[in-house]
């Protein structure tokens, strides 16, 4: 990771459960073609379609979907861009099973009150959004050879395969591991706590400037730092 590519990157903002919640999706342009790093929920696909489409994304440049974690309103339109698109969809393997059948509570220690919160339909990855990943990623995942200097780090707290992108400049697109719906905060709902914190003792040894969580607006990771 010595040499700097550089991207354009567009952020798209999804309203979700009923619209008091969004997610952030964000389509990086390389020299080669598109990489996106999360796909929103199946309920706003035309509306993320749209989006990628005004930003040149279209079937045959679209090289490589990251999937942050499992979760459905991050991966509800996966299949779709797969299939749609061409673009490989590549995830971490200890959240293959989540959307291979759906079922948001695998491989995790959820308590009753959220086993139930995943068991809503809408919160679910319905049976033709289910999928099999193409990359399985790894801590350390070289991204270069898709025009992006950058790796993935395994960032587990959220889900056990929650990843993050981290780019040679200090850019860290990072799921659910953080959000900033009010401040600079650990996600609000944490499937293991000790691995979390296992996980931001893991980014202070980076050199991280901005922060792009799954929810809430992009951040200096400092911000989040100096609030702890």
């Amino acid at each position: 990771m010595s040499s700097t590519k550089r991207f354009d990157l567009k952020r798209v903002e999804l309203k979700i459960y009923g619209g008091i919640a969004t997610v952030n999706t964000y389509l990086l342009k390389t020299d080669s073609g598109f990489i996106l790093i999360d796909t929103g929920p199946s309920s706003k696909r035309s509306l993320l379609e749209k989006e990628i489409k005004e930003a040149g994304c279209k079937p045959g440049n679209l090289k490589l979907i990251i999937l942050t974690h499992g979760d459905a309103d991050h991966t509800g339109n996966a299949a779709y861009l797969r299939q749609e698109y061409g673009g490989k969809l590549a995830l971490h393997p200890d959240d293959s099973v989540m959307v291979q059948k759906g079922d948001m509570s695998h491989n995790r220690k959820v308590n009753p009150l959220i086993k139930v919160l995943f068991a809503l339909p809408f919160v679910k990855l319905k049976g033709k959004d289910q999928f099999k990943e193409d990359i399985e990623l790894k801590d350390g995942f070289d991204l270069s050879p898709y025009d992006l200097n950058a790796k993935i780090i395994h960032i587990p707290g959220h889900s056990q395969g929650s990843v993050g992108v981290l780019t040679v400049d200090g850019d860290l697109f990072c799921g659910d591991l953080l959000e900033n719906t009010a401040k600079p905060a650990i996600n609000s709902i944490m499937d293991d706590e000790d691995a979390s914190h296992s996980s931001i003792e893991k980014l202070k040894k980076y050199n991280i400037n901005m922060v792009y969580p799954g929810h809430g607006n992009p951040f200096p990771l400092k911000d989040f730092l100096d609030c702890k």
